[in-house]
């Protein structure tokens, strides 16, 4: 059976990908899988203040729970969806990387990822 550490290294060597980062609501890390010297537990630190501003958006807009946010940058993008109520997943991606597939993918596994933790 797949292990959450599987899973963190199927998905930092996928294309374009520059980390992947399991991490609890209070930002700290359980797993990750980084390249170019990514700082994963200074990124993981930074994706609670994020999560929080999401779950009041969806608040002041009818929306629901947060599900899951993608922020593009100049220099690439920053995925975080909610594996769990209290575990998170982060993703870092180059410019250009195609994340459609992906963040499908991720919609649609989403209890069977939690079901390894």
């Amino acid at each position: 059976m797949p292990t959450i550490r599987d899973v963190v290294q199927a998905l930092a060597h996928r294309r374009g990908i520059r980390a992947a980062i399991v991490l609890g609501r209070d930002g700290l890390p359980i797993d990750s899988a980084v390249r170019d010297g990514l700082d994963s537990d200074g990124v993981a630190a930074l994706i609670p203040p994020i999560v929080s501003a999401c779950v009041q958006l969806g608040g002041a807009t009818d929306c629901g729970d947060f599900g899951a946010s993608a922020v593009e940058f100049a220099g690439g993008m920053a995925v975080v969806t909610a594996i769990t109520p209290e575990i998170l997943l982060a993703l870092v991606a180059e410019p250009e990387t195609n994340l459609g597939g992906l963040l499908y993918e991720l919609r649609k596994h989403r209890s069977a990822i939690a079901g390894l933790l």
